[in-house]
């Protein structure tokens, strides 16, 4: 992710004489991480964990640190946050008998390493440590990740949120828009709430239906592309027979291994597949072994029914070497929560987290 204030020159203009960027029109970047500590500071400090429930007794304290960056950027009334921080606090314990004697007090921390636009959906990493070892101090920090950590993760919820919407930009975006910019907010409505009706055929992921292969209309046409969504393209080489990455794309057993996370794949036309702990779902349209996979995809972070469709193509030019072509259609500009990194963040996890690990962990590097 790109540091704040080292955007490229050619998107960001010069400020005018009297400091007034009309109606947003012009790409305007705003510093939010001030605003950040601040806001994090206001969520998190001195919340009661438990008060009594147990003999015991614990609250976070006013002591919570935020490093890293975070960003707005806005042109047109459009929203787009970039943050990429840590974040600590501290809370205290104290545990007591049925006549109400303090046992012991003790003191620890909550760490949240990474935090980060690219994952706005996901649920951070959170370590919740104790500052010393005995039975009395490990019983309350258990308690805290029982009863604290659903806590805090709540609050970590509203400052994504709070990004999402603007940060501190939002009131000038509102100010904009009061003044006739026009401008309209990233945010989508999502129809969360509506039901969700099958039809004969589909198939279901988790919660999500996906509709049945369409033969006809399998392969994805780069040329057909919709207003709000974007078209990826990749080529990447390997050094390995065309049968050796086809067997590894459709396995979900090396799946495992190589991205150390969850999957499951079907190696049927029409069949499902889950990958990524299931942040990425889709079925299988159209499978040529060793030559062609054609998959309808989708993040879970999208909006409801929103899918891509994926193409990968394996050539051999020369005996060992295969070459992948990816093209992935309809990838869609923002998610469901108005982040607009969606096709920045899909290109990079095919190259880093998909086709670089292949190479890393089975050997198939040139």
């Amino acid at each position: 992710m790109a540091k704040f204030g080292e955007g490229d020159k050619r998107w960001i203009v010069e400020e005018r004489a009297d400091g007034t960027n009309v109606h947003n029109w012009h790409w305007a970047e705003k510093d939010c991480l001030p605003w950040s500590k601040k806001r994090l500071a206001q969520l998190l400090q001195n919340i009661d964990i438990l008060n009594g429930e147990g003999g015991l007794w614990i609250k976070t304290t006013s002591a919570v640190e935020v490093d890293g960056e975070a960003y707005v950027n806005i042109r047109k009334g459009k929203i787009i946050p970039g943050y990429e921080i840590s974040v600590k606090l501290g809370w205290i314990g104290e545990a007591k008998d049925g006549s109400g004697n303090s046992l012991a007090s003790v003191e620890g921390s909550v760490d949240l390493p990474y935090i980060a636009d690219e994952n706005a959906n996901d649920v951070p990493e959170l370590k919740v440590s104790v500052r010393e070892e005995s039975a009395v101090a490990q019983r309350l920090r258990e308690a805290f990740l029982v009863k604290g950590k659903p806590v805090v993760l709540e609050k970590i919820a509203q400052y994504v949120k709070d990004m999402a919407a603007g940060g501190p930009a939002k009131d000038e975006l509102a100010e904009g828009v009061a003044k006739g910019g026009g401008a309209k907010s990233s945010n989508n409505n999502n129809n969360n709430d509506k039901p969700v009706v099958k039809a004969a055929g589909t198939e279901t992921v988790g919660k999500t239906v996906i509709p049945p292969p369409n033969p006809k209309t399998a392969a994805p046409n780069p040329k057909a592309q919709k207003e709000g969504f974007k078209t990826i393209t990749l080529t990447e080489r390997f050094h390995c027979r065309p049968r050796d990455l086809y067997s590894v794309l459709l396995d979900e057993k090396r799946w495992r291994a190589f991205t150390q996370s969850a999957a499951k794949i079907s190696t049927q036309e029409g069949g499902t597949f889950s990958i990524f702990d299931g942040a990425v779902t889709g079925i299988n349209m159209q499978l040529q072994e060793d030559k062609l996979i054609v998959q309808r995809w989708r993040f879970s972070s999208w909006a409801d029914g929103q899918y891509s469709n994926v193409c990968l193509t394996l050539e051999e030019p020369e005996i060992g070497v295969t070459i992948v072509k990816l093209t992935q259609t309809e990838v869609p500009e923002e998610d469901r929560f108005g982040n607009a990194t969606v096709v920045e963040n899909t290109e990079r996890g095919w190259r880093d987290l998909i086709f670089h690990k292949i190479r890393a962990v089975f050997g198939y590097g040139l």
